[in-house]
Parts: C-alpha cells; sequence; structure tokens
C-alpha cells in the first residue's frame, strides 16, 4: 500500500507505550484489528482521511483527543506525524463475559474490581497485582478518562496481566447495572461512607475504586449498594488508589474465608 508523505514507524516512547503517527498507519491499525488506547488529532483537520480515521474511532467506541499542533509535536518524535497519533495497547482486553466465565470455571461468586477515572498507570498495574493475588475474577475499566494497557501498567503488574483479565467497557453505570441483573452486589470505596468491617461483602461483588483527588464519579456510586470509607488516623485527606484497593480487597477476602468456615 502506498504511504505518500506518512512513512511513520510504529516505536516506543521512553515509557516504552507503543504509539503509531501518520494518518494511513494510524487507519490500518484500526482496519487490522489492533487495540486504539487514546487518539490524539489535529483540532480543526477534517479532510477525506482524518474523516476516515473518526468513523473507525467511532465504531471503537474511542472518544478523541482534540489537540493543537504544539501537543502533537511534542510527542512525536519525527514531526511527521500529519496531524494523528495513536496510542496502542500493549496487551489484549477481555470481555466481562470472560470474566464472568472465570468465576463459573472455579465455582466461585464472583469478584471483581471496577476502577473509575484511574489514569495512573502505576496505579492500574498495582491494582491488577493486588486483583490477582487477592483471588478477584478479573478487572473492568472505562475507556474514557481512564489509563489503558500499556507496557508501563504491564510492568507495574509483576505478570499478574498475563492472568487477570481486564475488560474495557464504554459505560461503567451501565455494565454495573447490567451485572446487578446476576445478582453481584457492589461496594464503593469513598471517604464519605461507614467502616467496611461491619458491611456484608460476601457472595458476588464488585469493588468500586476510584482516582485519588476526584474520587469515583457520582453516577457510579450512586449504582452501587455500600459505600465504605477505611478509617484512617493521619493528617492527609485520602490513601493511593492502588493501596485502598488492596485494603478492600482483602477484606472482601477476610469476610469470604470467615463465612466459608462457619457454614
Amino acid at each position: 500500500m502506498h504511504r505518500g508523505d506518512g512513512v511513520e514507524k510504529e516505536r516506543r516512547t521512553e515509557k516504552n507505550e507503543l504509539l503509531i503517527e501518520g494518518r494511513n498507519e494510524v487507519i490500518e491499525a484500526f482496519r487490522s484489528g489492533k487495540t486504539v488506547d487514546r487518539l490524539y488529532m489535529l483540532d480543526g483537520a477534517s479532510d477525506g482521511p482524518m474523516q476516515t480515521i473518526r468513523r473507525e474511532a467511532k465504531k471503537q467506541g474511542l472518544r478523541i483527543d482534540f489537540v493543537d499542533r504544539r501537543r502533537l509535536d511534542e510527542m512525536s518524535e519525527t514531526g511527521r506525524h500529519q496531524g494523528v497519533i495513536a496510542r496502542i495497547a500493549a496487551y489484549r482486553y477481555a470481555e466481562v463475559e470472560d470474566i464472568l466465565r472465570k468465576a463459573e470455571e472455579k465455582k466461585e461468586d464472583l469478584f471483581v474490581i471496577l476502577l473509575d477515572n484511574i489514569e495512573d498507570p502505576h496505579n492500574l498495574g498495582a491494582i491488577i497485582r493486588t486483583a490477582n493475588l487477592a483471588g478477584a475474577h478479573g478487572v473492568i475499566i472505562p475507556k474514557d478518562r481512564a489509563v489503558g494497557l500499556t507496557a508501563t501498567v504491564a510492568k507495574a503488574s509483576a505478570g499478574a496481566i498475563n492472568y487477570t483479565p481486564v475488560a474495557r467497557v464504554t459505560n461503567l453505570a451501565r455494565t454495573i447495572e447490567d451485572l446487578k441483573k446476576e445478582g453481584v452486589w457492589f461496594v464503593c470505596a469513598d471517604t464519605d461512607g461507614d467502616a467496611p468491617y461491619g458491611q456484608d461483602l460476601t457472595g458476588p461483588i464488585g469493588l468500586v475504586i476510584g482516582a485519588e483527588g476526584s474520587g469515583v464519579g457520582k453516577l457510579v456510586k450512586s449504582k452501587c449498594d455500600y459505600i465504605s470509607a477505611i478509617p484512617t488516623k493521619g493528617d492527609i485527606d485520602s490513601l493511593n488508589a492502588s493501596v485502598a484497593a488492596g485494603v478492600m480487597a482483602f477484606e472482601i477476602v477476610r469476610q469470604r474465608e470467615y463465612a466459608s468456615r462457619n457454614r
């Protein structure tokens, strides 16, 4: 295929995250089935190839980040990005059904961790690691306003990403509603809740964790059955998101094991 002036090679940034530059290259990435995590396009560009890229992004339910040329120039190493750069997932995403199937195969009540607004790849990687060690059947993340499965995430997961499925959904609140129909209860970690130790976190459970500062979004929070606040005694506002996920995940493990022993 003729690539014109956009002979942009796949390359890795200093963070070892795969970027694809150039209009034809980005179109090919979409059409070859690669999972695009983030798409950056020059604001105002609307010629034929750019319209094609927009259509392909819409098919994937991918939000486009419209940026100025300076931002694209900063991201690009060659300076020949042609107004578009795509960040490609380093690992393939699972489907929510894959997570449900994993619980069924193990004959266990579903345990899934849902993340809202987590943009730090180190936090996501650490949470995937925690999910694996706590016996969670998978992790669910949103497509927008969240980091995807970059190489940095994979490294921070210490290999857990190879064993714990991560699904990416368009609408986290709707996913919660769908899982509720399957009998899943949801607990949200937030500062204005009650201590988790008095809440019943046994049975099929979804643990919802939000980003530091912004926390869980209002709509997602409203869908949860429990709001849990981890008791703290320090002088700062909140725990790191991955630490909060660890505390809550292992409280769920503790309650499950206690319930199992006392049946």
